[in-house]
């Protein structure tokens, strides 16, 4: 019994791993947030957003695609202001 108790947590541990939101950067500034990773397909990147609604950007209006961990660093980073000595 343990053993099979131990297999279907390390398993759902793992599988919980693999999910990652995304954050789509336009070049107008405009963020949209992605639930699956952008694939780039003819020169359009396709994408679930975070309503679960399948989308298709051009690829000339995407300036930068970012997990949400690293995208919120950013937003933390630039609005930090350096100490004057």
């Amino acid at each position: 019994m343990n053993k099979v108790l131990f297999f279907l947590i390390a398993a759902l541990s793992l599988l919980s791993g693999c999910s990652h939101n995304y954050v789509v950067t336009l070049s107008n500034g405009a963020r949209i947030g992605a639930s699956s990773k952008p694939k780039l397909e003819a020169g359009y990147y396709h994408f679930k957003d975070v309503n679960g609604q399948q989308t298709v950007i051009p690829e000339v209006r995407v300036r930068e695609i970012a997990p949400a961990s690293m995208a919120e660093e950013e937003d933390k980073n630039k609005w930090q202001t350096k100490k004057k000595k």
